[in-house]
């Protein structure tokens, strides 16, 4: 047994108090007659020995008191066997990620056991002990502020992972020279051991996991669309892929579709555990406005991730602007209402129509000025896609440079010896090409493929689209800044093509403007996205320098901001924990209306258990400690019992009361046994 303030033990050489009293006492003698004197010996006898019994019973009584009062002070304990002191702050860590809504055995949600755990560890502790909670910052404080932080934590989306919070009390834990506790779930997709194996021995981490009932937990996975370009007024084909991230099957999981406020479908469907499946249903958008979509699933007990928001909106026009002599592809774009047609000259000196082009078509230039090259060059870096046709006589240094400035390559021109060169057959295409997607929807290849005759030819490094019969490139993609280029390898003019003339040439320049088209948004986001860049409508003036707002019906967030182009890029703030619809918005005015979930990853429950955690872990690195909860002895309890030993100075409070009862029982009793006065005989 050792003590906590051992000069305390001074105090008893107070004991020598009652013992002089016992000694010294003196008492009157009291007459006692007696009409027979026979008995005075033998009451004599009796009265003295039952005297000195209680006088040695009261002063015990008195000397273990002052005993037990004196150990009080001194607060003693047993030492633990890994008994360690305690010098740098507390470092706690409490998982606050979605997935900690799950009911634990303890039939709470385990993110409300983790604050009741972590609220009692400042009782294993000296009362001048530090603490220091992860991720607060606040700082180091005393054990009243630690608690208040603790109690003040809510569930957010925007967790770093498992292993970046790790690592972030990892150093923390190493500035403040002491020990980390971390109580999560481990999930097994975001924890690893690996940042555990490569500690210093000298740091202590201890691991609380915390159970969740095993259930079954389905969630949307994704949603998305069978065909990129949203009509309205027209049967869209929404595919919904449910995933279950539980232990247990779900065999009759009701699913709701929402667009807008309407109930859009309904339907049933078992998912496996660890499996996924998917769905089709059919919705339609009534008008060109944007539509709040909502798959729900009705899932229980574990139902933060019942609901998944996306947004849907009509595909906007795409633009295309044809930079040609003459406008040969206006019939051609203007027949499609889905497409916005405008011709400009290679010489205009005007060129702000390719500022928001998605599609621009470079066609049979003669010459590429260095005004136009550089304009091709900003489109490009901004993501929208650039068609090349070469002429037949043009000027092979200004396309040489325009190639090394949009970063194509390796592309070299065709000698030509006079006249026009042979015609080369076109190879059919690849079906199993992504461009040719729902090209030929069902139909046979064209029996006859077009003729070219290669004015430009270059190395593998593209995209192969159309190839020739022998084995060169027609039609390649090449990747270039945030765009893609494009480039054929002949002129679309008579004697070197006639595939303006075959039945490919529609569906191929329509599936090329179609590649061009960017979402202004995407359908959804995760919270847990540190960055996002969205693209601005063309209403929005980027020269205008309000501040983006990000709101949801009374809260209001201002994100981190910087517009390149005719995109802002936004940093989600922290405070931004809530799954909804959000509109960003500028100088009052709305901008684009947002979608955001928790991350689908918090929705795989699959966790490691306290057994599993030793094992990772090993028997080798004593520094790290795995506490099971629920066995009915708290984190604290265990930690005290096993790192600081266990206190004695509520045992020595118990036994000091005790002694001052027996103390009054033993007065009391002597006070009603005396002998009564009997009356003096005449």
């Amino acid at each position: 047994m050792s003590f906590t303030y051992p000069w305390f033990l001074v105090g008893l050489l107070a004991i020598s108090i009652p013992i002089a009293i016992h000694l010294f006492e003196l008492r009157r003698p009291q007459r006692i007659l007696f009409t027979n004197v026979e008995f005075i010996r033998e009451v004599k006898l009796v009265t003295a020995r039952q005297r000195k019994l209680k006088h040695l019973l009261v002063l015990l009584a008195r000397i273990s008191f002052i005993s037990f009062l004196v150990f009080l002070f001194a607060q003693p304990f047993i030492p633990a066997p890994e008994q360690r002191s305690q010098q740098g702050a507390v470092n706690v860590l409490v998982d606050n990620s979605a997935s900690m809504q799950q009911v634990g055995i303890s039939d709470h949600l385990l993110v409300e056991d983790a604050i009741q755990e972590a609220s009692e560890l400042p009782l294993a502790f000296s009362s001048g002990a530090r603490f220091a909670l992860v991720g607060n910052n606040q700082g180091v404080g005393s054990g009243e502020a630690y608690r208040a932080a603790v109690q003040a934590i809510q569930i957010t989306g925007q967790n770093l992972s498992m292993n970046a919070q790790l690592s972030q009390g990892l150093d923390q834990a190493a500035r403040t020279n002491g020990p980390l506790f971390l109580f999560s779930d481990f999930q097994k997709n975001s924890f690893s051991q690996q940042q555990l194996t490569s500690l210093d021995s000298s740091q202590q981490v201890f691991l609380v996991p915390l159970a969740g009932k095993a259930t079954a937990n389905v969630f949307v996975d994704s949603v998305w669309l069978d065909d990129a370009f949203v009509r309205a007024n027209t049967d869209i084909t929404l595919r919904v892929r449910l995933r279950n991230g539980g232990a247990q099957t779900s065999t009759d999981c009701p699913v709701k579709v929402f667009v807008g406020k309407q109930q859009a479908a309904v339907f049933r469907v078992p998912v496996p555990a660890h499996q996924t499946t998917t769905s089709m249903v059919k919705v339609r958008l009534t008008d060109k406005w944007l539509q709040e979509c909502r798959v729900e699933v009705e899932d229980s007990p574990v139902d933060f991730d019942n609901t998944y928001y996306f947004t849907l909106q009509p595909a906007a026009q795409i633009r295309v602007v044809e930079v040609a002599n003459e406008g040969l592809m206006a019939q051609l774009y203007n027949n499609e209402p889905l497409f916005t047609y405008q011709h400009l000259a290679p010489r205009t000196g005007d060129y702000r129509g390719l500022e928001r082009a998605n599609l621009i078509l470079l066609r049979e230039a003669t010459e590429v000025s260095a005004g136009l090259r550089e304009k091709i060059q900003e489109a490009v870096q901004r993501g929208a896609t650039i068609v090349i046709v070469p002429a037949a006589t043009a000027s092979h240094d200004s396309y040489t440079a325009l190639f090394r400035t949009i970063g194509v390559g390796a592309v070299q021109w065709e000698p030509t010896k006079g006249g026009v060169p042979p015609l080369r057959d076109v190879a059919a295409p690849n079906r199993q090409n992504p461009f040719f997607q729902d090209v030929f929807a069902g139909q046979n290849r064209p029996a006859v493929m077009p003729k070219a005759a290669p004015v430009l030819s270059w190395s593998r490094s593209g995209t192969e689209i159309l190839r020739l019969r022998d084995g060169d490139d027609f039609l390649a993609g090449f990747s270039s800044g945030k765009g893609v280029v494009y480039l054929f390898a002949s002129p679309f003019s008579n004697g070197y093509s006639d595939f303006t003339r075959h039945a490919l040439f529609v569906p191929v320049m329509y599936r090329l403007a179609m590649q061009s088209y960017q979402q202004e948004q995407q359908p959804a986001y995760r919270l847990n996205q540190r960055t996002l860049s969205v693209r601005l409508p063309d209403a929005i003036s980027t020269g205008e320098e309000s501040i983006f707002k990000l709101t949801s019906d009374s809260a209001e967030y201002i994100p981190s901001q910087r517009v390149q182009g005719a995109r802002v890029v936004l940093d989600i703030p922290p405070g931004m924990r809530t799954p909804g619809f959000y509109t960003l918005t500028r100088a009052g005015q709305p901008v684009l209306k947002m979608a955001f979930n928790f991350d689908k990853h918090e929705s795989d429950l699959t966790s490691y258990s306290a057994a599993e955690l030793k094992q990772l872990i090993g028997s080798n690195r004593p520094n790290i400690r795995v506490y099971e909860t629920g066995g009915g002895q708290s984190v604290a309890a265990q930690y005290k019992a096993t790192r600081v030993g266990v206190p004695l100075w509520r045992y020595c409070l118990l036994g000091a009361l005790l002694c001052l009862l027996a103390e009054g029982i033993l007065l009391r009793v002597r006070g009603r046994q005396k002998v009564a006065p009997v009356a003096q005989a005449a």
